[in-house]
């Protein structure tokens, strides 16, 4: 279980940077700039790195057995700038150290 859990927690920090490095970097270049190219590669790796927070989502909720409501903030948080973040301050550090201590 230790295992889904760092993996989500990875995976959801990689997502929640890969979206504010393409809002406050890359989509100013584009639209600002006319430099389009950074935007190609960095809106490719964050859809393939929401598309695995998702999955590793799916299978933290499915081995922690989270409540539908929890997985739905989850997943609201990672569609937030800088709500992923928020998400592991505030709703994963509580769960990771309550599974602490009833280990």
């Amino acid at each position: 279980m230790q295992n889904s859990l760092a993996r989500f927690k990875w995976t959801a920090l990689l997502e929640g940077g890969s979206f504010i490095v393409l809002l406050f970097i890359c989509m100013p270049l584009k639209y600002g700039l006319d430099i389009y190219w950074p935007n190609k590669i960095m809106g490719m790796f964050h859809g393939i790195l929401t598309v695995v927070y998702v999955f590793t989502l799916i299978d933290f909720s499915l081995k922690h057995k989270l409540k539908l409501t929890r997985v739905l903030s989850f997943f609201m948080a990672s569609l937030i700038p800088f709500g992923t973040f928020y998400a592991d301050k505030h709703w994963l550090r509580p769960l990771i150290s309550k599974e602490s201590q009833s280990a």
